[in-house]
């Protein structure tokens, strides 16, 4: 059988943090591959809950209203965003006469019943359009895991953009907690069209994130070609955690992790960083200051003044860094000198 189209499904992987509070906007992670995202509606905690309760399904992804938005401005939503890579979307054949069907399926729990909305899209060759089509689900019982799934119909009228049948987001899915009425006044897009913002979101009504201790989690997503969900593909942490080094890695914290350089000059070493996976795209890649790093050369623990990433690509980069004065051609070993990280490259969608 392929692999899951949705990478960390059963939100294993967390390799960030566990939990981030205090967020009201922006593009958050900390379930590697899902995306939170608020606009300016509620004050909310991201996390990892590892004990479910669910049989099969240690983890999820929890987002939690610590301070209520009320009712949301027209403009304003709260959104779980999943964008899955060109490349393997190529199978569901969009734009052509053969084009699939697929299922997306999933676990839901929340403190609020009524009717949810999911909804897919991608980017069109014509003018680089957005094009879209949704489907609505109900949560039927508070507080209670239910699983859900929906059939998404054949894209046979919309050829991908180049960029998005490769290393561009090739399908994205977006499950609503709440909106505001720029989003849903308009009629239900039920089949593949352009983006119209009034018909996206029609008919979502659960409005998660209007009281204090709101709260939706996710876990157990996966997608299927055809109109059945199929049982939950499983793979080893191993597995899943690679997959996920696709679009974001992170070195070793403290002392664990050290990187050996070359003294090129006298004040200027170098060194070649190897990404533990080939990434989706040249990274943007985290350095820490000065100050958290350790750094040796012969005998003594000499200071730096700079240090950064360049020539960076989907496989390494040149790590350099401005030294106190020492030997050409000698080697000089830099580690954290904290529980710190050493570096962190990014490449999500």
């Amino acid at each position: 059988a392929m692999p899951n189209m949705i990478i960390n499904g059963d939100c294993r992987v967390a390799q960030r943090t566990t939990s981030t509070a205090s967020i009201t906007t922006g593009t958050n992670f900390v379930v590697d591959r899902w995306m939170f995202q608020p606009s300016n509606h509620g004050t909310w905690t991201l996390s990892q809950n590892s004990s479910t309760g669910l049989a099969g399904f240690e983890t999820s992804v929890k987002a939690l209203c610590t301070s209520n938005g009320g009712t949301p401005a027209a403009a304003d939503f709260v959104i779980f965003l999943y964008n899955i890579e060109g490349y393997d979307t190529q199978r569901l054949k969009f734009g052509q006469s053969d084009a699939e069907r697929f299922t997306l399926s999933w676990y839901v729990k929340s403190n609020k019943t009524g009717t949810g909305v999911v909804e897919a899209q991608t980017t069109e060759s014509t003018a680089s359009a957005t094009v879209e089509t949704s489907k609505t689900y109900t949560i039927s019982q508070a507080n209670t895991w239910e699983f859900k799934s929906v059939t998404f119909p054949a894209n046979t009228a919309h050829a991908q953009a180049t960029a998005n049948k490769t290393t561009s987001s090739g399908l994205g899915f977006r499950w609503v907690l709440d909106t505001g009425t720029n989003l849903t006044s308009g009629t239900a897009q039920t089949t593949w069209a352009n983006q119209t913002t009034a018909n996206r979101w029609v008919g979502q009504d659960l409005g998660i994130g209007r009281a204090d201790d709101d709260y939706m989690e996710i876990t157990g997503v996966q997608l299927d070609i055809g109109d059945v969900a199929q049982p939950f593909r499983y793979e080893s942490f191993k597995d899943n955690l690679a997959r996920c080094q696709r679009y974001y890695q992170i070195s070793g914290t403290a002392r664990t992790y050290g990187i050996v350089a070359n003294q090129h000059t006298a004040t200027t070493c170098f060194a070649n960083l190897r990404w533990w996976q080939l990434m989706r795209a040249a990274p943007t890649v985290t350095i820490g200051a000065t100050s958290a790093y350790n750094v040796y050369n012969a005998t003594e623990n000499i200071t730096i003044s700079d240090i950064g990433a360049s020539q960076i690509t989907a496989n390494s980069c040149e790590l350099f860094a401005t030294t106190s004065s020492r030997t050409a051609g000698t080697a000089t070993h830099m580690n954290t000198n904290g529980d710190t990280t050493f570096w962190k490259a990014e490449s999500e969608l």
